[in-house]
């Protein structure tokens, strides 16, 4: 491990040594570019980009591009980049992520990468957590890249389709996390390729990206549609579950977050919903609104996990304490949670479109990132997304005080404590930033400090639109401001006049939070830039990590000291304590981290399949001459799978009527084919004839219209079927997801069997897509005013009138027919294997005597 730790460390000294030698030369420039005039920096750009153009490397001109934009910044914002930015730059351009200390200039460093990858004209996307930051780095930034001759972009969710186009198409665009996956999405749900946004997804750099590709990773972009289900019974089941009493009919595991009734918990639902067996089969769906309800009465905390606001439900989210507006909690949880607190509650809704930030941001052909705290993420960085942490050095030391932990009996004497802190200092002046974890302890620690009469002020989920406000007083001198995870993350927290000679900022956090690096995120919101600083944490026994993951060895040292109920204010303070926390802090990063590779796992199967069919979708948009190869194909699978599906085993027991019925019904006229016309034929020959016969059909069909007609009727039919299947493929594989670890109580890896259910589920899709393209290219009218529609929306295509009688009865015994018998192959299969095993078991055991 000693090993390790050295080779670790000593590359990441060899990397700073290659990174001083890089900014070194970018220096060296410095002179050359201070005596060019405005209209010559400026034209260097398009100098820049003939050299790439001819063959120059990116790496070959970063010298100079970066010394053009340090002489442009000192003239635009009158900031020039130092040293430490220009080596945080270069690690950015590599593709790294550059881990830099608050106040150390993030958004400036930024500016040197991103130019030079511009210069490719490929675009660069600046991603932030909050369009409140996207919109002033757009417009503070944007001042520059538009000195040197670049064009900015912002890319906002209230946008229309040509304006975020627009956006995309500049050199350099600015938008959050959020926007880019479901543009991503909306994309690959238009119809015509003119109504795609996006341009190839080229150089990414991710700003917090701890945040972006850690916190939000374990929770997947949707995008949905509604699906018609009553709400009734979620209202049946809250009000059900409200009348439950803990440990007698649900228990609770705090460790988990996990829920489940007890016996007589069963026993009551069976009496009330006048149910034999509550988990018969036919149950299912109360046994699922039931669990939801549990989870939103008993789980969900309102001003922690969500807030209730203009009679919506909005979630907040976790790391950043700010209202994650438009989000829902999936799989019927947000109807519940509405439900409880008896607000209108939405219908549910339909997954269209799902992706996680994981597999978006890995499309980009480099990615890179920059934050105050990444180091603790190393390792996951590097596995999934390829990326080395950097540790930048500051520019000049960190002197800030970090103090060890404060620990408390109670929450009552932890809070009364925290409030009296915050009495002594605003009574000399030193403005005191408080960290909270939830809503909530914002809120009754505002109340508190009211009681005390001392001003502040408070930035949570519920004001967030005053955030720049609050943070720009939040270093003057007898500020007091409360806030939540966010902290004013992504702004720097000035100092007032007087305020370094009073110890700078104090950072006082009320809770230990599940990761250390928000933690350290808080902390670094003081001592910027070499600035004095002090930090301190207050915990108690009672705060949810300290009865969640808190080590038996501090209950122990507390146990000792023999104290009574009475002893409200003893305070423990030891480096020990602030070990042992950042050890059950340990464990829930690596909990965190297995949940998050779990997800992506799982994902990778929807990952493949996804890029199956956007690919194919996008080749269908993007014909301009003639998607007859492809139906063609389509028909020919379907011919072939029908075929072989009822050709199985000896010729007398072939199905040949169910051949003829699916010819019937979705190739032919019923009357012009027989079983006369199939009997006596192998299968190969049957199946050439039903092609023969199909293609035809086909060519009359093309003589009806011109190819522009042909060709816009089957990019109808085939995006129409392909995006019903693909949204119900999602779904199907969504519950598929929801069940699979019931498998491993059968010794089965759930992961792979998974993969090898959700590879099955998706030749099936394809399966049927094939035989529903089949069918309607074959058997309806061709229109010539047929419009393309998007994923949701009704069908345009008429069948012809000897279609409507055949699709009822015909096509439905085809199609029953061909699902038979697949299943029956299957089923031969499966059995045959089973002979298999059983006979090879009986040679290896020895014989009974």
């Amino acid at each position: 491990m000693a090993n390790f730790l050295k080779k670790l460390i000593e590359n990441d000294k060899k990397e700073l040594r290659s990174l001083e030698g890089v900014a070194d030369k970018v220096i060296s420039y410095a002179d050359r570019m201070a005596a060019l005039d405005d209209e010559e920096l400026r034209e260097l750009t398009e100098s820049y980009k003939e050299r790439y153009k001819k063959g120059e490397s990116l790496d070959d001109l970063l010298p100079e591009a970066f010394a053009v934009v340090r002489e442009g910044a000192k003239r635009v914002l009158g900031l020039y980049p130092y040293k430490v930015q220009i080596m945080g730059g270069i690690t950015l351009h590599k593709g790294n992520i550059a881990e830099m200390k608050t106040g150390e200039g993030k958004t400036l460093t930024a500016t040197m990468p991103v130019y030079l990858n511009a210069l490719s004209g490929e675009g660069v996307h600046v991603v932030t957590v909050n369009e409140y930051l996207a919109s002033r780095d757009a417009v503070e930034m944007g001042e520059l890249y538009r000195f040197l001759g670049l064009t900015v972009g912002l890319n906002t969710n209230g946008k229309s389709s040509e304006e975020k186009r627009e956006s995309y198409n500049c050199d350099i665009t600015y938008s959050t996390n959020n926007e880019l996956g479901f543009d991503y999405l909306r994309d690959n749900m238009v119809v015509y390729k003119n109504q795609m946004v996006q341009r190839p997804l080229n150089f990414a750099v991710v700003d917090e990206v701890d945040s972006i590709l850690i916190d939000e990773a374990r929770t997947p972009l949707i995008i949905s549609g509604q699906a018609e289900k009553s709400t009734a019974l979620y209202n049946r089941a809250d009000f059900f579950i409200k009348g439950l009493k803990e440990n007698e009919d649900y228990t609770i595991d705090l460790t988990s977050k996990s829920i489940a009734l007890t016996d007589e918990g069963i026993e009551k639902a069976e009496k009330t919903f006048h149910l034999p067996n509550l988990y018969d089969v036919d149950n299912t769906r109360l046994v699922h609104h039931l669990d939801q309800a549990l989870r939103a009465n008993f789980i969900m905390i309102v001003d922690i996990d969500y807030v209730v606001e203009d009679g919506k439900v909005k979630i907040v989210d976790q790391f950043t304490g700010r209202i994650m507006e438009g989000r829902r909690y999936s799989d019927g949880l947000h109807q519940a949670i509405e439900a409880k607190e008896n607000v209108e509650i939405e219908n549910e809704s339909k997954t269209m479109a799902t992706i996680t930030f994981q597999n978006y941001f890995r499309m980009y052909k480099k990615l890179s990132g920059m934050t105050g705290t990444a180091k603790t993420e190393e390792e996951e960085f590097r596995e999934i997304y390829n990326m080395n942490v950097i540790s930048i050095p500051t520019n000049r030391p960190i002197v800030r005080n970090d103090y060890p932990d404060l620990l408390y009996p109670s929450l009552k004497s932890k809070f009364r404590a925290v409030v009296g802190d915050i009495n002594e200092r605003h009574a000399k002046g030193q403005p005191i930033l408080v960290g909270t974890v939830a809503v909530e302890t914002s809120e009754l620690l505002s109340h508190m400090l009211s009681q005390e009469k001392i001003p502040h002020q408070v930035l949570n989920a519920k004001n967030h639109f005053r955030e720049a406000e609050i943070i720009i007083g939040a270093g003057q001198p007898g500020a007091v401001t409360i806030a939540t995870n966010m902290a004013g993350r992504g702004t720097d927290i000035k100092l007032g006049k007087g305020v370094k000679e009073l110890g700078g900022l104090c950072v006082i956090g009320t809770e230990r939070h599940e990761s250390r690096r928000i933690d350290n995120q808080l902390r670094g919101r003081s001592g910027r830039q070499g600035d004095p600083g002090e930090t301190q944490f207050y915990l108690s026994l009672e705060d949810d990590l300290m009865r969640r993951f808190g080590s038996e060895r501090i209950q122990q040292v507390w146990s000792k000291l023999n104290l009574d109920d009475e002893a409200e204010d003893v305070v423990i303070q030891s480096k020990m304590l602030s070990k042992q926390v950042e050890s059950a802090q340990k464990r829930v990063e690596g909990n965190n981290y297995d949940t998050r590779k779990n997800v992506l796992e799982y994902d990778e199967v929807m990952r493949e399949q996804r890029e199956i069919i956007y690919g194919q979708r996008l080749e269908v948009i993007n014909e301009t001459e003639s998607l007859k190869f492809v139906a063609t194909a389509m028909i020919k699978r379907a011919i072939a799978r029908v075929v072989e599906t009822h050709t199985i085993g000896e010729k007398t027991t072939w199905n040949l009527q169910g051949i003829r019925d699916f010819a019937g019904a979705a190739l032919v006229h019923p009357d012009s084919i027989s079983l006369a016309d199939l009997e006596g034929k192998t299968a190969h020959e049957i199946e050439e004839y039903l092609v023969e016969r199909a293609m035809e059909v086909y060519k009359t069909k093309e003589a009806q219209l011109s190819p522009e007609q042909i060709l816009e009727f089957e990019k109808v039919v085939i995006l129409r079927v392909v995006d019903s299947k693909w949204t119900d493929h999602i779904d199907n594989m969504d519950e598929l997801r929801q069940g699979i670890g019931l498998r491993s109580y059968a010794q089965n890896n759930p992961l792979t069997e998974y993969q090898t259910e959700g590879y099955d589920r998706f030749q099936e899709m394809i399966a049927t897509i094939d035989y529903d393209v089949t069918r309607i290219v074959m058997k309806s009218e061709i229109r010539q005013n047929l419009q393309r529609q998007s994923v949701g929306q009704g069908s345009n295509i008429m069948p012809t009138r000897e279609t409507v009688a055949s699709q009822t009865e015909q096509q439905e015994q085809a199609r029953r027919a061909q699902i038979a018998a697949m299943r029956m192959q299957k089923l031969m299969e499966i059995q045959k294997a089973k002979q298999a095993a059983d006979a090879a078991e009986k040679q290896e055991s020895p014989t009974e005597e």
